[in-house]
């Protein structure tokens, strides 16, 4: 369960960063290297969501739409600085039930 975690959250911060690369690349000026290393970044997380133990594709990215969402609201915060609010909290809380959910329930 502890390397399920770091892998999705290292998959997450490689989408996260990388979409936040293309974003700064095209719509606020920095550089056009930024963009590529931002869809590097994005391969990236591909790759590391391979990792994952869990035998479902669907399964696996089921769960890291959860854990995205989450992750999204954490990196607004931090690195956006877009303080999320008491509702932006409630959703994250609720994805991560969702999640734990999906991969944990007992299955036959």
């Amino acid at each position: 369960m502890i390397s399920a975690f770091f892998i999705f959250l290292f998959a997450g911060i490689a989408e996260i960063g990388g979409g936040y690369l293309i974003w700064l690349a095209i719509r606020e000026g920095k550089p056009f290297y930024w963009g590529i290393l931002g869809g590097l970044c994005l391969a990236l997380y591909g790759v590391i969501a391979t990792f994952q133990s869990f035998p479902s594709f669907g399964r696996v990215y089921d769960a890291y739409g959860g854990v995205f969402i989450v992750l999204s609201v954490l990196w607004g915060w931090g690195i956006d600085k877009k303080t999320p609010d008491f509702y932006d909290w409630i959703g994250a809380l609720i994805c991560i039930v969702g999640v734990c959910v999906m991969l944990f329930a007992p299955r036959h």
